[in-house]
């Protein structure tokens, strides 16, 4: 059965409908045009392998983003004319996905409308009095449930059927993971029919992409299902009964995105490093069978790596692994009190050992218990201590159904009332502490995550500590309001040199080596950003070309001077940037000769 993303609107495939009289839709609606919906194509696949063969009845999917017109979205769904959409939700896509289903049945009066996915799943009461064409909310994992809906739509053989009729039809079927509501004597009851089975058994689950074609996609895959830990924050520590898929049966879906050379493969299991000799078995596999295109990304917790997955990280080459680690805080009272292992001593050994072939990128959350700003600052300075290659810095989103949630509303947190349940205040950060870390966020990414800044951050981070230095960044740009508005690389350097270098380098250091030292390294980041047509004001370009065709000469020689001379760049230092002590190098006459290649078009 062909199966079509019409949330691509490929005009060749827009305006084609099965025959059939009657459809079961999923529809995933992704945060962005490179995610795929993992859940939806899922269920889909599991749908068409197991429901009961009725060539009258379809199940089918369809993806779109938040950031589509809502009328392009309604079009989309009427035009595969479904007689039931299901919606995935998340509290990334639910008030968007709320304001879809307030309207679908104006277009389409006759649809049933179901919901499921952590968001509505675990907040029915909250959805169903917002939404009164809401018909059912599938809760925990929709495979089964919704193959059981499947088929009892399909043993309707084509006629209509009312709600109260398909609500009778549910409890005649026992079908398990499903939330409704009636009206009785005025008043609406929430009913449960009960928790779903889960699947124990991971290879009852059909590859979910059997288009792997689709480009400029991240493709979301899970080998396990569950997680043994407590997080209180965390929607997953509510399923402590993990399941893995059979060894086997991953190396063959490995193989397919192998195969299909897909850019980026996101593990999605809530903790990857769970069973040694199984998770470096598919790292192994992994490394011995890569394809030098696919980049597999995966979720660890650094403190339970094995001396021997340590060993084998040794062995990882560049370009095959990225690891996403939740440090969350260094606090060890704010980690008990959120039920998380606070041996941050061995998750710093950890990550220190593992290989800067292996982009490393770690998390803070900003909002727990008995975190402040000072706690936070250290918390900030731990992770940098570790090299991330990336550091993201996360708000405590307080979750319906966690434990975080009753904490939080017994400890005087205060938060966003719809999603994504952002927290606005703690009784240890007030809100102007949080929008101050909002912008420390913006600070970290602009200066650090995008690694364009890396010579002068580091010293900055070595000479004034990286929680110092970002926080002064802060308050430089908030006098000069560039806050406001998103800014280009170009605009922080020219920041960087013209505001950060003279109005704090130059006031908080006694050492007149420092500002020049940090100078030359911003020149230095700039420089080797790529070919440039002109340069800024603040740039002090030293050119010489006879030096340039020297170096030229003296690194494999000139072939081609027109490509020789456009695809590198000659520029004079004041120091060695690539020592390990600038000050040791600075003598304010010695003149540094740098050669800067730049990668070619054709990737020479």
């Amino acid at each position: 059965m062909e199966k079509r993303n019409v949330g691509l609107f490929n005009e060749s495939s827009l305006f084609f409908c099965y025959n059939a009289f009657m459809k079961f839709l999923l529809v995933g609606v992704n945060a962005s045009y490179s995610h795929t919906c993992l859940a939806v194509r899922s269920i889909c696949e599991y749908v068409n392998q197991n429901a009961a063969v009725n060539n009258d009845f379809v199940c089918n999917f369809a993806e779109f983003t938040i950031n589509q017109p809502i009328a392009e979205i309604y079009r989309g769904i009427s035009q595969e004319k479904p007689n039931v959409v299901l919606f995935a939700t998340y509290i990334w896509n639910a008030e968007f996905v709320c304001k879809i289903i307030a309207d679908l049945k104006k277009i389409i009066p006759n649809v049933f409308i179901f919901a499921g996915g952590p968001e509505f799943g675990f907040a029915p009461e909250v959805y169903f009095s917002k939404l009164p064409t809401l018909d059912l909310i599938i809760s925990g994992e929709g495979e089964k449930t919704v193959c059981n809906l499947f088929n009892l739509f399909a043993e309707t053989n084509n006629k209509p059927i009312t709600k109260v009729e398909l609500i009778e039809k549910i409890n005649q079927k026992n079908i398990k993971g499903l939330y409704y509501f009636q009206i009785e004597n005025t008043n609406q009851k929430i009913h449960f029919t009960g928790t779903v089975d889960l699947i124990h058994n991971l290879e009852e689950l059909p590859f979910a992409y059997p288009d792997l074609s689709l480009e400029n996609k991240i493709f979301y895959y899970e080998s396990s299902r569950g997680c043994p830990y407590s997080c209180s924050y965390c929607m997953s520590s509510l399923d402590k009964r993990v399941r893995f898929m059979p060894l086997e049966r991953v190396f063959s879906d490995l193989q397919k995105f192998l195969d299909a050379n897909v850019p980026l493969v996101k593990f999605v299991d809530r903790t990857y490093n769970l069973q040694e000799e199984r998770y470096i078995a598919i790292w192994n596999y992994i490394v011995q069978n890569h394809n030098k295109k696919t980049m597999f990304h995966f979720e660890i917790e650094a403190e339970y790596l094995s001396q021997k997955a340590i060993e084998f990280l040794q062995t990882v080459p560049k370009g095959v692994m990225q690891f996403e680690i939740g440090v969350q805080s260094a606090n060890k009272q704010t980690l008990k009190a959120v039920s998380r292992s606070d041996n941050i001593e061995k998750l710093a050994q950890n990550v220190k050992t593992i290989p800067s072939t292996i982009h490393k990128h770690l998390d803070l959350i900003a909002g727990l218990p008995y975190e402040d700003l000072e706690s936070f600052g250290k918390s900030y300075d731990f992770v940098m201590s570790l090299k991330p290659d990336a550091l993201q810095l996360g708000f405590l989103k307080v979750l319906h159904g966690t434990q975080m949630e009753l904490f939080a509303q017994k400890n005087g947190w205060q938060w966003m009332e719809n999603p994504v349940y952002e927290t606005f205040s703690t009784p240890y950060l007030s809100y102007d502490d949080m929008i101050f870390l909002k912008d420390v966020e913006t600070v970290t990414d602009a200066l650090w995550n995008k690694e364009v800044f890396e010579h002068s951050v580091n010293y900055a981070g070595k000479i004034f500590g990286f929680w110092n230095f970002v926080c002064n960044v802060v308050k430089l740009g908030r006098e000069n309001n560039i806050f406001d508005a998103p800014h280009k690389d170009s605009f922080w350097f020219e920041f960087f040199a013209q505001k950060i270098i003279p109005q704090f380098v130059e006031k908080n250091c006694d050492d007149k080596k420092v500002p020049i030292i940090m100078k030359e390294l911003l020149r230095y980041d700039f420089i080797i950003t790529g070919k440039k047509g002109g340069f800024p004001t603040w740039y002090d370009h030293r050119y010489n070309k006879e030096e340039h065709r020297n170096l030229l000469e003296e690194n494999g020689g000139v072939k081609n001077a027109r490509l020789d001379f456009a695809y590198s760049e000659y520029e004079e230092f004041f120091i060695d940037v690539h020592a390990t002590d600038f000050e040791k190098t600075y003598n304010g006459k010695t003149i540094y000769k740098e050669l800067i290649r730049y990668k070619m078009a054709n990737g020479i």
